[in-house]
């Protein structure tokens, strides 16, 4: 059963119905200086070739690119010896994710295209968790999010990161460009006017809401219907229908501190138990939004911190609440204006491995085009580049050496190696720079080891039309009480010379989000560092077989009123999977509040001498402009 509603409004903003899905958006006033010429078609690689996006299966955290590390922080283990090649750099990098990226463009913009750099990574492709995945059906390229994907306007970046998104053509009149390029119904880019169902496990496959269920959950017009409609016990409905419209003030009795010192020390989750008196198995619903957005729980931040987090109840904390709520669509409007390559922000990875080293793709301009360009992976690591990057090899080892060089120690592809450099930049995993150097103080280490990151599991699935997707009428669906608790379309942007799918005919790409932190109450001995470490160890003991059958019971229960048959639909399958996601930001249920200079990442990235920390961990924060502000920070370390 499938309900929509036309007619729909957003803190006081009203939306029309959206309709002729899977189409991409276009616009008649784009800005000046942009051009995207769409192919129709686009060959795929040659058989046999390397060419890591078209890889299906298990990606993300695959066979081979791991071993090596958890060998070495599991089990103390790594070789005795190493070959010592005739290469010396200027810089080495530890990590080609987007701080790896940054610090060899912000090192070489500084000390000139001379500088030797070599980039390391223990993966198959670059990009860290902006992977790309790519897929061709009669000529027709497909592409969609292997991990990182939001760019927020640059506007908000420091100098540093907004120069560096400059340089590679992200600039603000390429977002405004981009935004109109992208499809009014793609709910994925938090367009607060498209469809965004929601969808309950039912006896006979799931009932699906196609209308705007984000607006519902706010209090929006026509909600109480919405929440009607609803397979849900009456008295359930009649609480999410007081909790949502603002009808009553949940924390009535409390006085101003005293409401702000419960915001601030109660788990969202146990509010909504405690206070507007939901069962445990309603808290799924409205979870699901946290889930996608931090991938953690309403157990594992508190009611202010899940409000400002994107979950729902703002309208029922009395009169504060609702002026807040009042006061705050332009603040949404801002938050949810977001914007997106169609392969996510592996096109921003693209562009600064193009730019380090151009011959990968020569063809490439700029943003423009590069979603349609065929990268030269042989080109990465040619002798001949003054920047070199160098795929499977997983570092275990980085010290500075008395002689004023670091040396580089690393497995590639099962043999030992050793490099040195005049300085290194550790842009890797926080939690494994403490094996890497062991001379580190203890103190140092223990700031590097304290940040556990969140994990998650990003799924596309080709299919060889659109149809049954279309007839479920909207872009996007929470599936709160399922493995995979966001389904989407593909990101249908038409920019860097890619064509999103014309119709309901053309093939297209499902996207689908899961987080294994569980939603039942934790053991209250586990901290959230605690169960992001089981919800990890869940992801790597998840085979893709299990994996596979998940999405196909899913995806079959969700389309199969509209046609959907998973045997001969689905051509292919490929899993992100990503043990170590997120950087972990603090939680103020569990972590203390620090002085300045003392939170634990502050303490782990501190400059070791002709070595410095460049990641997300070391701002935790979780966003790409963290990630730059990082590697600019490193390179000035080195280089100063």
């Amino acid at each position: 059963m499938s309900k929509q509603i036309k007619r729909r409004d957003f803190v006081g903003g009203m939306a029309i119905g959206a309709g002729g899905l899977l189409l991409g958006g276009c616009a008649d006033d784009l800005p000046t200086g942009f051009t995207n010429e769409l192919p129709l078609v686009s060959l795929a690689p040659t058989p046999g070739s390397y060419y890591p996006p078209t890889l299906t299966g298990m990606r993300g955290s695959h066979e081979g690119s791991y071993e090596v590390a958890h060998a070495l922080s599991w089990r103390g283990e790594k070789p005795a010896d190493y070959q010592l090649l005739d290469e010396h750099y200027n810089l080495v990098v530890v990590g080609a994710g987007m701080s790896g990226l940054a610090a060899a463009h912000y090192y070489r913009e500084k000390m000139g295209p001379q500088a030797k750099i070599l980039i390391l990574d223990n993966h198959d492709d670059f990009g860290g968790h902006a992977k790309r995945n790519e897929f061709h059906r009669n000529g027709r390229m497909m592409v969609s999010l292997g991990g990182a994907q939001n760019i927020e306007s640059v506007t908000g970046y420091s100098d540093a990161a907004a120069k560096l998104m400059d340089d590679i053509g992200v600039n603000e009149e390429f977002l405004d460009f981009m935004g109109a390029s992208t499809s009014d119904d793609l709910a994925l880019v938090g367009n607060l006017e498209a469809n965004n169902g929601v969808a309950l496990p039912g006896s006979q496959g799931h009932y699906l809401y196609a209308g705007n269920w984000n607006a519902a959950m706010f209090g929006a017009e026509g909600y109480e219907q919405v929440i009607q409609s609803l397979p849900l016990p009456d008295d359930e409905k009649d609480k999410l229908i007081a909790f949502w419209g603002g009808k009553r003030d949940f924390l009535q009795g409390l006085s101003l501190s005293e409401k702000w010192e419960y915001l601030n020390s109660v788990s969202y989750n146990q509010f909504l138990v405690d206070k507007v008196g939901l069962l445990p198995t309603t808290l799924p619903i409205l979870n699901a939004i946290i889930l996608h957005l931090s991938g953690m729980t309403g157990w594992n931040l508190t009611v202010g911190e899940a409000l400002l987090g994107g979950a729902s109840g703002l309208k029922s904390l009395g009169w504060l609440g609702r002026a807040t709520a009042s006061a705050g669509g332009a603040f949404l409007d801002d938050l949810m204006a977001i914007r997106m390559f169609p392969d996510g922000n592996a096109s921003v990875a693209r562009l600064l491995v193009q730019k380090l080293i151009p011959d990968v793709a020569p063809e490439v301009t700029g943003p423009a085009n590069i979603v349609a360009a065929r990268f030269n992976y042989q080109a990465l690591d040619k002798e001949s580049n003054n920047t070199r990057l160098r795929l499977n090899s997983t570092a275990v080892g980085v010290r500075e050496h008395q002689a004023g060089i670091v040396e580089i120690d690393f497995v590639e592809q099962g043999t030992p190696k050793r490099v040195v450099a005049d300085h290194c930049i550790l842009a890797c995993y926080n939690g494994l720079i403490p094996h890497l150097c062991p001379e580190m103080p203890e103190s140092q280490k223990a700031g590097l080891a304290y940040g556990v990151k969140t994990p998650f599991v990003y799924a596309n699935v080709q299919v060889r039309n659109g149809k049954a997707f279309s007839k479920a009428g909207s872009t996007l669906f929470q599936c709160p009480y399922d493995p995979f608790q966001w389904v989407s379309c593909a990101p249908t942007v038409a920019v860097g010379g890619f064509e999103p799918p014309r119709g309901p005919d053309d093939p297209m790409v499902i996207f689908m989000m899961h987080s294994p932190m569980p939603l039942t109450k934790p053991d209250p001995k586990l901290s959230t560092r605690d169960q992001l470490r089981l919800a990890r160890t869940e992801v790597y003991r998840t085979r893709f077989d299990d994996y596979e059958r998940q999405i196909r019971e899913q995806l079959q229960s969700l389309y199969g009123q509209f046609g959907f048959q998973h045997q001969s639909d689905i051509e292919a399958i490929t899993v992100n999977r990503i043990p170590h996601g997120y950087a972990y930001p603090y939680v103020k249920l569990d972590d203390p509040q620090w002085g300045p200079g003392q939170a634990p990442h502050e303490v782990g990235r501190a400059q070791f001498g002709r070595i410095s920390v460049a990641n997300s961990d070391s701002e935790a924060v979780a966003l790409m402009n963290a990630a730059f502000d990082a590697a600019y920070r490193a390179v000035q370390e080195q280089t100063s």
